[in-house]
C-alpha cells in the first residue's frame, strides 16, 4: 500500500478536534479574515487595514486583505476569498481618498457589532466586476449570521455607491430618535472611516466554479411542500383535491323569492314522467 494512500488517524484528542474543524460541514465555522500588510506598505494602507479590522474581525468566509505601496499602484488594497483552499476571486483597489475612524471625532459603535450593509448604483447590478466585488464586499463584512435582530441592535451602516467608475465607500452611526409615535425617528451620523477607491485588475473565478462555490447542500435546501404555493406578495395557497360533486344535490339555503311556482313544479313533473315513458 503506498504511504498517501494510508489514513493518518490523530494521536491526540487536540490534534482530533483539529481535524474535525476542518471537514466539510453543512453550515461553515466562523472564520477570521486575514488581514495581510506588505513590506512597502504605507501609512495610509496601513491605516485602511486597522480601520477594516474594525468592522470585519469575524466574517462567515475565507477571507483575506492585502495592503501595499510602489510607484507604479500606489495605496493598493487587494482583497479575495477562498473556496477548497484554493483562490476563488481576487479584486485589486486603488485608495484615492481616506479619513480615518480616529479623524472623525463622533461617537462609534462597539467593535464586533453586525452592520447594515447598503449599495447604491447600478454598475453593482449591470456590470459582471462589481457584482462580484459587491458579494465579496458582502462576505467581508456581513459579520455571523443570526436569526434574530432587536431593533437596538440596529447600530450602524456601511454605504458602498458605485458612481463613474468609483467606488465610495462610507460608515454611519445610526440615532434613534424620539418621535412621538412607536416608531423611532431615524438619523445617520457619519463615524469613520470614508474610502474613495478605484477598481483596477480583477481576477475572478469562472462561471463554473463559482456557481459551484455558492452550490447549497441538499440538507440545507427547503423541502417542497405539495400543492402548496406563494405569490409575490408571499401570499400563501393550497389547492385541495376532492371527489367529483353533484352540485345538483347540493343542499343550499331556502330562500323564499328562490322557491318554485306550482306552474314550474306542473311543468317539471311531466317532463319527468315524458322521461319514464320513453326510457320503457
Amino acid at each position: 500500500m503506498d504511504v498517501l494512500d494510508r489514513v493518518v488517524k490523530p494521536k491526540t484528542k487536540r490534534a482530533k478536534r483539529f481535524l474535525e474543524k476542518r471537514e466539510p460541514k453543512l453550515s461553515e465555522n466562523i472564520k477570521n479574515a486575514m488581514l495581510i500588510k506588505g513590506g512597502n506598505a504605507n501609512l495610509t494602507v496601513t491605516q485602511v487595514l486597522r480601520d477594516v479590522e474594525f468592522f470585519s474581525k469575524k466574517s462567515d468566509c475565507s477571507l483575506f486583505m492585502f495592503g501595499s505601496h510602489n510607484k507604479k499602484r500606489p495605496n493598493n488594497l487587494v482583497i479575495g476569498r477562498m473556496y477548497d483552499y484554493h483562490v476563488l476571486d481576487m479584486i485589486e483597489l486603488g485608495i484615492e481618498k481616506f479619513v480615518s475612524l480616529k479623524d472623525i471625532k463622533n461617537s462609534k459603535c462597539p467593535e464586533g457589532t453586525k452592520p447594515m450593509l447598503i449599495f447604491a448604483g447600478d454598475d453593482f447590478d449591470v456590470t459582471e466586476d462589481y457584482r462580484r466585488l459587491k458579494s465579496l464586499l458582502i462576505d467581508f463584512f456581513r459579520g455571523p449570521t443570526v436569526t434574530n435582530i432587536r431593533l437596538a441592535g440596529l447600530e450602524y451602516v456601511l454605504h458602498f455607491t458605485a458612481l463613474n467608475g468609483k467606488i465610495y465607500f462610507r460608515s454611519y452611526k445610526l440615532l434613534l430618535k424620539k418621535s412621538g409615535c412607536r416608531t423611532p425617528r431615524i438619523e445617520l451620523e457619519e463615524m469613520g472611516p470614508s474610502l474613495d477607491l478605484v477598481l483596477r485588475r480583477t481576477h475572478l473565478a469562472s462561471d463554473d466554479l463559482y456557481k459551484l462555490s455558492m452550490k447549497m447542500p441538499k440538507a440545507l435546501k427547503p423541502k417542497k411542500k405539495k400543492n402548496i404555493s406563494h405569490d409575490t406578495f408571499g401570499t400563501t395557497y393550497g389547492r385541495i383535491h376532492m371527489q367529483k360533486q353533484d352540485l345538483s344535490k347540493l343542499q343550499t339555503r331556502k330562500v323564499k323569492g328562490l322557491k318554485k311556482r306550482p306552474a314550474e313544479r306542473i311543468t317539471e313533473d311531466q317532463e319527468k314522467k315524458s322521461k319514464r315513458i320513453k326510457k320503457n
